[in-house]
């Protein structure tokens, strides 16, 4: 087994020592190693939100300052531009890579650059302004140089906002910045199943990294709906849902990654109450929407299917207490359905997702084509289905998969496989 951690550099607590102190006073040694701006107008500095509140500013009433968020207010962002903090944080990376760690997960890399520009946005809900600014690949370099490249580690970037023109700056082996990263393009521009959308992400994410660099396949992850809920069925053909798109993400290019509890195909969660739900940035998007007048029942209907929370309802281990997760009360509701949908009954299954994806990890593991293998997407204008090959030498494979309908949104045909 190999073990990443997850790094998280663009921001800190708000109750990081470093942050108590730089909050004392203006004159604080420690007060660069974040973002700090006097109000304009005797208001924020500009109309940027963050990920998670209108603003990506709070005031700080003890020095008369605002503080700089992209995500939580309790979530102070960094300053990347103090080449102090920079070496801190490469010393804390150095630390865990000689404890023996076997790499990263970088949290939000591309936001650790930030826009020098302060003036307001056109679209403040478009949140590309946060991430990948100037500088943004040189403190990469420098954090390769400074720590990375003495090192057998690997690094997958969380990147949002890039296309594959874009991304493949981060990965390509000439640069030595990251080895592969996670793109958003899938999760965060198809809120619901569109099988030609898919396929052209598909085919140019293959097309941008080919030779250069390394590409990652997942359909969800803790930030966003379970893939079985979002992209599927899960309801009547939640199994072959499941099967379906464990087959995708094994088989089309990049390093499949699996979020647990898909490997049982669990299910997103329907709270009636926005008091059931822990997404911060859901249940800020709640008020704020209803102190606009909007009708609570459809702003909570709209935000819904969408919550983080589809994805980090506790694991679904049996069909006893709490899902077998805990014998305390858990932070967050167990999902209802954890009496079907469990561990232990799953393994009962002549049609087991589990066993599936054990399957479909094993035939990857033991077929070069399936890891580095040639892509070729076979009938990229069909709506319905989607056929491809994947082949290296004289290996070929055919992954075909469809819809219940042509009109349907939803996933639902069992996935096939061949190869030779």
């Amino acid at each position: 087994m190999k073990v990443i951690l997850d790094l998280v550099v663009n921001h800190t607590s708000d109750q990081h020592p470093w942050f108590l102190e730089a909050r004392t006073s203006i004159d604080s040694p420690k007060r660069d190693y974040y973002i700090w701006h006097d109000p304009v107008d005797c208001k924020e500095p500009n109309n940027w939100r963050s990920y998670f509140a209108p603003s990506c500013w709070e005031h700080d009433a003890r020095t008369n300052q605002y503080y700089y968020h992209s995500f939580a207010v309790e979530q102070p962002d960094l300053n990347w531009e103090n080449e102090e903090l920079r070496h801190e944080i490469y010393k804390m990376m150095r630390f865990w890579l000689d404890k023996g760690i076997d790499g990263f997960r970088m949290d939000v890399i591309n936001l650790l650059a930030k826009r020098q520009d302060l003036s307001d946005v056109e679209d403040p809900y478009d949140l590309s302004y946060l991430a990948n600014n100037s500088g943004i690949h040189e403190y990469l370099q420098e954090m390769h140089e400074e720590v990375l490249k003495h090192y057998d580690c690997m690094t997958v970037g969380e990147i949002p906002f890039v296309t594959p023109k874009e991304g493949v700056l981060y990965v390509d082996e000439t640069r030595h910045e990251l080895n592969t990263l996670f793109h958003f393009q899938i999760a965060d521009e198809m809120p619901s199943w569109d099988m030609l959308r898919f396929k052209e992400i598909q085919r140019g994410w293959y097309e941008g990294l080919k030779g250069k660099g390394w590409n990652s396949q997942f359909l969800n992850n803790h930030d966003h709906t379970r893939q079985v809920t979002r992209y599927g069925n899960d309801a009547e053909h939640r199994v072959a849902s499941a099967k379906l798109l464990a087959t995708l993400t094994h088989t089309l290019p990049g390093i499949p990654y699996i979020y647990q509890g898909e490997e049982i195909g669990m299910t997103g969660v329907t709270f009636d109450s926005i008091d059931d739900y822990q997404d911060i940035a859901m249940k800020n998007r709640y008020v704020e929407e209803v102190s606009k007048g909007q009708d609570p029942k459809v702003v909570l209907d709209s935000l819904r299917l969408l919550s983080r929370d589809n994805s980090r309802t506790p694991m679904q281990w049996n069909g006893f207490r709490e899902a077998g997760f805990t014998e305390a009360i858990p932070w967050m509701t167990v999902n209802p359905n954890y009496i079907d949908v469990n561990v232990e009954a799953d393994l009962l299954r002549e049609d087991s997702v589990f066993r599936y994806y054990q399957k479909m990890i094993q035939l990857r593991k033991s077929n070069e084509a399936l890891v580095y293998g040639g892509f070729h997407d076979l009938i990229p204008k069909n709506k319905s289905l989607h056929a491809y090959e994947r082949f290296l030498g004289q290996d070929r494979f055919l992954t075909k998969s469809g819809e219940n309908s042509p009109s349907s949104k939803r996933l639902g045909a069992k996935p096939g496989v061949g190869g030779r």
